[in-house]
């Protein structure tokens, strides 16, 4: 049976004196992050990487970086060296294989609520000319902190890299004009109404595909202009980018008064932003944030 992501990561700090420590997606999965599972696209295992400055050589299932680290950003949690969540994710960003994986990484960090995109930033200002800091930044000026899925941020790169459309709003709750909830699209342009949902594997059921077809008719009613990219159509991106902008022309000839609207209803509870999630209590956590995952 294969080793978890923990076991992996257990093995590799084996190795670690005092003032060395497990990063990257390793150190990020320890610390609560739900997205981070140790491989390439579910298929291939990522080894974990640890700091050390000395000479530790790499062995199978885990890689060495000899980068500076100050015991400062070290945090033992549950008996692991670890270096802090905002350097574990700097260093993914910095060393992704591209821009789309590099937002990828601080959205769904951000989704564990371990960062925010202020915590990040305020970290990379300070970082010197170190391998891999223009792409982090670059991630940062394009990172959300309310997307619920690595490819939801990726379809959200197809909108605004491919299609080359305004940046939307990420899983924005959208309400009738008497404040009726009616869903939450994954993304939203909020000028033309335009919506972006992504539908993934788990969608792809008669339930899932019902459900969606329902969600769409109900969008549509309100005057919304839905776009669906399913789990198939990363084959042709271009394709995807073609209807985005399509269907935006479709949603700015619109005439007629607006039937829903993005601002929330007083009873409503935000939960866009990092810091609104960390200021819930465990048991509103529970309720307002169990259905990110389904999603």
């Amino acid at each position: 049976m294969p080793a978890t992501s923990a076991q992996r990561a257990v093995e590799a700090s084996a190795v670690l004196k005092s003032d060395e420590a497990v990063t990257g997606w390793a150190a990020l999965k320890w610390q609560g992050a739900a997205w981070f599972d140790g491989t390439w696209d579910g298929l291939r295992e990522r080894p974990v990487t640890v700091v050390a400055r000395r000479n530790v050589r790499p062995q199978p299932g885990f890689a060495v970086s000899q980068e500076f680290l100050n015991p400062a950003e070290i945090v033992l949690l549950d008996g692991l060296q670890l270096t802090r969540a905002v350097r574990s994710v700097t260093f993914e960003m910095r060393y992704a294989d591209g821009l789309g994986p590099a937002i990828e990484a601080l959205d769904m960090a951000c989704y564990s609520d371990l960062v925010s995109i202020a915590e990040v930033a305020a970290y990379v200002r300070h970082l010197g000319p170190v391998t891999g800091v223009q792409q982090a930044r670059d991630a940062l000026a394009e990172a959300e902190e309310n997307s619920w899925s690595p490819r939801e941020t990726a379809m959200r790169g197809v909108w605004t890299r491919r299609a080359e459309l305004p940046r939307p709003r990420c899983n924005v709750p959208v309400f009738t004009l008497d404040g009726r909830h009616v869903g939450t699209p994954d993304l939203i342009d909020p000028r033309t109404g335009l919506v972006g949902l992504y539908h993934g594997d788990s969608h792809l059921s008669l339930v899932g595909a019902s459900k969606d077809n329902r969600q769409d008719a109900d969008f549509r009613d309100l005057g919304l202009e839905p776009v669906a990219m399913f789990a198939t159509d990363w084959r042709d991106v271009d394709d995807v980018a073609r209807r985005l902008v399509a269907a935006q022309r479709r949603a700015r000839s619109r005439n007629g008064p607006r039937g829903w609207s993005l601002d929330p209803p007083p009873w409503w509870t935000p939960t866009e932003t990092v810091a609104q999630r960390r200021a819930l209590a465990e048991g509103e956590k529970e309720r307002y944030l169990r259905y990110r995952r389904a999603a």
